[in-house]
């Protein structure tokens, strides 16, 4: 039996504006990854049986292998369809926002939510929710997903049986990639109940796993190959590293956004790494995205909220530079000096458990 971590004023709060509402807009945040997309196709499904108009509005494009879902081609990207969406939400009363903590991760779509005047409820996993931005909040920072929640809600509510098949497979989908497979922040028995629970359903976790994890081009595999000999760079005594690659180098390999999903976490394969560092020169716009992860005590959000204008989970994190990539690598090496103490003090991690991308800063 699951343990409850949806309280009860939580509950009532989505009973409540979903038995409600008539039209519904989901929105997630920026460069959506698998929670992101699994949690609003999810409760897109859920809603529809419901009986209610639901839309699902992103920021922007995701990536080709969470294409496969029921209903992605129905998600309308707002930097391609402005003008719709202006429409859509303006005839919205109500707004989910999953799997963000505050309405900056949302870029431009941001401005057009908070100028809208129905409710919006919050439910995500991320640390310190803006509370002066919602006006309901979910917030479970001890999930392992937003799609963990969504589970959560929908089983409290008494609501299972209308919870489809695709549904299943989209709740499954993003809790895999939200602990990179299992294999992190997933210790808490009750995810692995939530799994029986959607193989109940009649998914094909295999199958969904392979359509994610081998859904690439021949061209990506070589861009890793590329960073991780040229690019890569390490720091026997600080027990970290950085990658740093520009928008010219990814050009050469016909860069789609996902293509470097995961690659900041390959580093921490080396034995006794602590810490790793990517920066990327955005295709589309003047900044340097950064990504880190970390292991064990080391907190890189903390890290990425002193020196990157960022956050996100403590093993996972990101953070955005205005600047040139010589002015972010220089600073990077700085900031890896001022943390030299925390670097070299910290323990060896036996093993490393590595975090994959989920926030604003992340993955584009």
């Amino acid at each position: 039996m699951l343990k409850q971590k949806i309280t009860p004023q939580e509950l009532d709060i989505a009973r409540k504006k979903w038995n409600e509402c008539k039209n519904v807009v989901i929105v997630t945040h920026t460069s959506p990854d698998g929670d992101a997309i699994g949690s609003s196709l999810a409760l897109y499904e859920y809603l529809k049986r419901k009986g209610k108009n639901v839309t699902v509005i992103v920021p922007n494009y995701f990536p080709d292998f969470l294409h496969w879902m029921k209903d992605a081609d129905k998600i309308i990207m707002f930097d391609r369809q402005k003008s719709l969406s202006y429409s859509i939400l303006k005839m919205a009363d109500l707004i989910c926002c999953l799997d963000f903590n505050e309405i900056s991760r949302i870029d431009d779509l941001g401005v057009a939510v908070m100028r809208t005047k129905c409710d919006r409820l919050l439910i995500d996993h991320h640390l310190h929710p803006n509370h002066q931005q919602f006006r309901h909040i979910i917030s479970h920072p001890e999930a392992s997903s937003t799609c963990e929640l969504v589970f959560r809600i929908i089983n409290s509510l008494g609501d299972m049986d209308k919870l489809t098949l695709a549904g299943a497979e989209d709740l499954y989908a993003g809790m895999a990639t939200d602990t990179g497979f299992f294999s992190y922040n997933s210790n808490d028995p009750d995810i692995f109940l939530i799994i029986s629970e959607l193989l109940k359903k009649g998914i094909d976790k295999d199958l969904i796993n392979r359509k994610i994890q081998n859904n690439y081009s021949a061209d990506r595999l070589k861009l890793i190959g590329y960073v991780l000999y040229e690019k890569l760079q390490v720091f026997p005594d600080l027990h970290a590293s950085l990658i740093y690659i520009k928008k010219e180098e990814l050009s050469q390999f016909h860069y789609l956004k996902g293509d470097m999903e995961g690659i900041v976490n390959m580093p921490l394969q080396i034995k006794g790494h602590k810490l790793s560092i990517l920066l990327r020169e955005d295709t589309e716009r003047p900044l340097i995205r950064v990504s880190t992860r970390s292991v064990d005590d080391l907190a890189c959000n903390e890290f990425c909220a002193q020196f990157y204008n960022g956050g996100g989970h403590k093993n996972a994190s990101g953070g955005t530079l205005e600047c040139s990539m010589e002015k972010a690598v220089e600073l990077t090496m700085k900031a890896l000096e001022m943390w030299r103490d925390k670097l070299a003090d910290a323990p060896v991690p036996a093993s490393n458990e590595v975090e994959q991308e989920t926030s604003k800063q992340e993955e584009k």
